[in-house]
């Protein structure tokens, strides 16, 4: 699978909305209502939040045939070289191939003095933990989280680098 892997610029914001949502919406259908998933979506995701986290965060997008199929976006690193990732997704076609996994290098490859990264995920996202897992993730505690009034289980997960 030919693709490329690049930092997010503004002009990509409309399409990473777009793998965002349908990434959202095939991975959470069952476990998180839709109105629910919509509602954090158009919160989390609106342009000027996606403005905001390019100004203060590490975003890079996965590109295949000129259209944007995934992204991951990770905090700054900390004094400690702890990294947060805040996500990585996937258009759901394009899962499987490598291309998280080349996100998440890049991230590692690209943000100087990275010790450990940090990730949030929901425990019944089995794609996800799977994803991570296989990765060297470990699970270092779990707890719930209220989403939009919504009780959601989650792992926090760790890979040290």
């Amino acid at each position: 699978m030919e693709y490329t892997i690049r930092k997010m610029e503004k002009q990509d914001i409309n399409q990473v909305q777009k793998v965002a949502r349908k990434s959202w919406n095939t991975t959470y259908e069952g476990i998180i209502p839709l109105e629910i998933q919509e509602s954090f979506l158009n919160s989390a995701y609106s342009d000027e939040m996606m403005r905001k986290r390019l100004e203060v965060s590490s975003l890079y997008v996965a590109e295949k045939d000129g259209k944007i199929v995934g992204f991951a976006n990770f905090s700054p690193v900390k004094e400690e070289g702890e990294v947060e990732l805040g996500a990585i997704y996937l258009d759901p076609e394009h899962q499987g191939g490598g291309i998280g996994t080349a996100l998440l290098q890049e991230g590692i490859k690209d943000l100087s003095g990275v010790r450990s990264i940090y990730i949030s995920v929901e425990k019944e996202n089995k794609t996800g933990t799977h994803f991570y897992r296989a990765r060297g993730f470990r699970v270092v505690s779990e707890f719930d989280d209220d989403l939009e009034g919504h009780i959601t289980k989650m792992f926090r997960m760790v890979l040290n680098v």
